[in-house]
């Protein structure tokens, strides 16, 4: 199933949990890093593995973004939630050599636990520091783990001591280059490339734009701050009928000439890339 849309969540926060699962996302991030002071960490491991052993993937899918491997704090964090069986973790200030990582870990805690090892996903949040940008390359046949790869402008803005955004509120140089190697790195990996946040929950308008353009350059999902994006976030990402119509009579089409490697459909020319889009719309193997 795609993922249009995960719903990030304070997982130290019973009512925002609560909302979550009625909020029309395709999944909730339960956050155990940035939106969680120090002193509520406690209280949000206990949190988040309650709401997973409440509430299955049959509902909603859940993942746990816990902290940085190299805080100190992840292995603490997954000690608490994965006997929850989340579906995946989200692993922020990701290095390639982190999905190694935190596919051993997973398997150590997953045996414990008595879950089937292998079962929970990475998601990599792999742009949130200088060196993270200059190794989106890296992430091909790390792990089986390995679901998708995102990527995060406010730590990067962080990271490098400025602002994200110019005077007229596009991405700048820098965090562009960012979102281009992320969505390279991602189709390089085989994996879904999501797009990041939108800050601005009440902007709906610049939040359409962003979707929109996310969706021409290949992005399959974004991640949302608010449940007040979501409507404009799955609407975006979803496959519209005539996308899908479109995708069908391509198929048909190489199917009725498979030993064809270009054709005329609608007086214009496609050939074997589009069926390669065509399949990708169906939620079909490449073939």
């Amino acid at each position: 199933m795609a993922l249009r849309s995960l719903l990030f969540v304070p997982a130290d926060s019973g009512r925002k949990l609560a909302r979550g699962l009625e909020s029309g996302a395709d999944a909730l991030i339960l956050d155990l890093e940035d939106s969680v002071a120090a002193a509520n960490r406690p209280t949000a491991r206990r949190q988040a593995r309650e709401f997973l052993a409440a509430h299955g993937s049959e509902r909603i899918r859940r993942y746990v973004r816990i902290n940085p491997l190299r805080s100190g704090l992840a292995l603490d964090d997954l000690a608490a939630t994965v006997a929850g069986r989340p579906d995946g973790i989200l692993v922020p200030k990701c290095l390639p050599e982190d999905v190694c990582t935190a596919d051993h870990y997973l398997a150590a805690f997953e045996t414990a636990a008595g879950a089937p090892v292998g079962a929970i996903r990475i998601i990599a949040i792999a742009s949130e520091t200088a060196e993270a940008v200059f190794r989106l390359g890296g992430y091909a046949g790390l792990s089986p783990r390995l679901e998708a790869i995102t990527w995060g402008a406010e730590d990067l803005a962080a990271c490098l001591g400025g602002s994200n955004r110019t005077a007229e509120g596009e991405y700048d140089g820098p965090y562009k280059l960012a979102r281009s190697l992320c969505l390279l790195g991602a189709a390089a990996a085989g994996v879904a490339a999501l797009d990041t946040i939108y800050t601005d929950f009440r902007d709906d308008k610049g939040l359409r734009a962003e979707c929109a353009a996310a969706k021409r350059s290949g992005f399959a999902g974004k991640m949302a701050i608010h449940p007040a994006q979501l409507a404009a976030i799955n609407e975006a990402f979803s496959v519209s009928a005539e996308e899908r119509q479109w995708a069908e009579r391509v198929v048909a089409a190489f199917a009725a000439q498979p030993d064809a490697g270009t054709l005329a459909l609608d007086g214009n020319m496609i050939d074997r890339p589009h069926l390669v889009l065509a399949r990708r719309l169906l939620g079909l193997p490449p073939g």
